[in-house]
């Protein structure tokens, strides 16, 4: 459990820029293995797409030291009346410590602040993902709820459930669809909630720090006065 905090506690988790792009394609491996190992449907990106999200801001990364630990990305549709936070995805090694809600709660504030008036959606089929939006305010909707701009459901072609889409023309596929809209007060009330609660975490977390720091600090001058006393004997006996 301290293991896993001393990691979580490393990680930077930040927008990223053109100075990222050198971890596109470890991005992208990373999202293609998860789609192989879950058996499930996550739509493709190429380099091309994501590196231009970098550039434009739109993409969250989490680093460990210069290690790739996850990341997710924002897009607008509709002439910005909807955002879609996507792609997200953690490395295996950091997977289980709470990095994903880190990353999509950084998504999902930069939606908001990029689009505050806009509509947020995610079309998932994972159950993590599902839990992380209900608790952010997203309320789950029909297909017919979402955007209907072109561009993003072409999107979807990657998908290996992509004939399901086009069988019940897009009615309903594998994924669920998950909308936040601000003009929703029960939407904004659990996304205050959630803030709250992240700020007491954030809080809670850095006192528990200052204590580790505190006891490291403790330990350390014992062992110095430590040194100094058996150095000091040590001098005696030889006199």
């Amino acid at each position: 459990m301290e293991k896993d905090k001393n990691i979580y506690d490393s990680i930077d988790v930040m927008v990223a820029d053109d100075n990222h792009e050198k971890y596109v394609d470890t991005i992208l491996d990373t999202i293609e293995a998860a789609a192989q190992v879950r058996g499930t449907g996550i739509a493709k990106r190429s380099h091309e797409y994501v590196t231009q999200k970098m550039r434009e801001g739109k993409v969250i990364i989490a680093l460990c030291g210069e290690e790739f630990a996850g990341f997710s990305y924002i897009e607008s549709w509709g002439n910005k009346q909807y955002v879609a936070t996507s792609g997200l995805i953690v490395a295996d090694k950091y997977r289980n410590i709470g990095l994903a809600k880190r990353i999509k709660y950084a998504a999902f504030q930069l939606a908001r602040l990029r689009w505050p008036k806009a509509k947020l959606f995610s079309l998932t089929s994972g159950s993590a993902v599902m839990k992380m939006n209900t608790e952010l305010g997203y309320f789950p909707v029909t297909f017919a709820d979402l955007t209907d701009d072109e561009a993003f459901w072409r999107g979807c072609n990657g998908c290996v459930n992509q004939d399901v889409l086009i069988r019940t023309q897009r009615r309903y596929c594998i994924c669920t669809a998950m909308l936040f809209d601000p003009e929703d007060k029960r939407c904004l009330l659990l996304e205050k909630l959630f803030g709250a609660l992240n700020r007491k975490e954030s809080k809670n977390r850095n006192k528990t720090e200052k204590k580790s720091n505190k006891k490291q600090l403790t330990i350390k001058n014992t062992k110095k006065q430590l040194t100094i006393k058996n150095a000091e004997t040590q001098s005696t006996i030889n006199n």
